[in-house]
């Protein structure tokens, strides 16, 4: 291991680029997706459904047969702390039943 550089080497510092969310990206719209995997028991989705994102138990059977028969379905649309929040809550959840269930992210063009 070298302490010192000689006359010719030249010491670089690697550049670290951060992206910091401003006050418009945490109230900016995003919709949360969720998606079907075959692992997933029907009751354990509803569930997180109802708990952590606060749907009507109608609305939420109906976002996991979408996302059933789809394959993905929109959950909701919230304000992207919001949205993180919960969807790192609801993916704790699962993992910690042994569910492989998955949300995601995107911006809502709709606003």
């Amino acid at each position: 291991m070298k302490l010192k550089p000689t006359m010719n080497e030249v010491i670089t510092t690697p550049k670290i680029s951060f992206v910091v969310a401003d006050e418009t990206m945490n109230e900016r719209p995003y919709r949360v997706i969720i998606e079907n995997d075959d692992v997933t028991a029907m009751d354990f989705v509803v569930m997180v459904l109802t708990g952590i994102f606060a749907l009507s138990l109608d609305t939420a059977v109906q976002v996991m047969l979408t996302a059933h028969q789809h394959g993905e379905a929109l959950v909701t649309v919230l304000p992207y702390q919001d949205a993180t929040e919960r969807v790192y809550e609801a993916h704790a959840l699962a993992r910690s039943n042994g569910y492989p269930l998955r949300f995601y992210l995107e911006p809502d063009g709709s606003a």
